[in-house]
């Protein structure tokens, strides 16, 4: 009954999520770590940042073979469609100029990734392959999230910035909200809510309890 809202609820939500990175690096005051990393790599190869994101996403997904993950069908689908996405917005918005219209851009582009994540995140068809990728280490090594996270995702931060990546306030902001605001669009998208809730009320109705013999 879900599924074609799961299916669309996935490929908005990736579409989304290269939009809301591609407005992050617009505006020009610091992106996320993964990105940082492609903006580096972008920098010397003259590959554009979205097609650098894709080809990163396959690389990490080869990285799930030692750690014994199985991909699913929002994986493949995060591979290719959100570095795509973040390319053709990039080509389309104009360069942005002034720190509060930076700001500005900034601070969409953070809410609209968080949406995103919701979307495709709440659609359940498979983590994306770098979230795949610090859910195997911990399966797999045993160590926790929050560790397996930091050491990713400070190492390809690290390595972005020495590429040349703009690391700087829109990092940090990026950092600091988009696990709340990840934590409230969840809440509002994960397509499962919607089957728990009708089910405990139809379990509320009298039709639905037993009739007296």
């Amino acid at each position: 009954m879900h599924m074609p809202r799961r299916i669309i609820q996935l490929f908005v939500g990736l579409f989304l999520y290269g939009a809301g990175c591609a407005l992050t690096v617009e505006a020009g005051l610091g992106v996320d770590p993964w990105t940082v990393f492609a903006q580096g790599i972008s920098i010397h190869t003259g590959v554009g940042i979205g097609w650098v994101t894709n080809i990163l996403g396959f690389f990490v997904l080869l990285l799930w073979i030692p750690l014994r993950q199985k991909p699913g069908i929002g994986t493949i689908a995060n591979i290719l469609l959100v570095g795509t996405s973040m390319q053709l917005v990039l080509d389309a918005v104009p360069p942005i100029s002034g720190l509060w219209a930076q700001l500005g851009v900034l601070l969409g582009g953070i809410a609209l990734v968080a949406i995103a994540s919701g979307l495709y995140i709440g659609a359940r068809f498979g983590p994306g392959p770098r979230d795949g990728l610090m859910t195997g280490m911990n399966s797999r090594l045993g160590w926790p999230i929050w560790l397996c996270r930091a050491l990713v995702e400070l190492t390809v931060l690290a390595a972005g910035w020495l590429l040349g990546g703009t690391v700087g306030i829109g990092t940090l902001l990026f950092a600091l909200l988009i696990g709340p605001l990840v934590h409230v669009a969840l809440s509002l998208l994960d397509t499962r809510r919607p089957v728990v809730a009708d089910a405990a009320e139809r379990a509320d109705t009298p039709e639905a309890t037993p009739r007296d013999a």
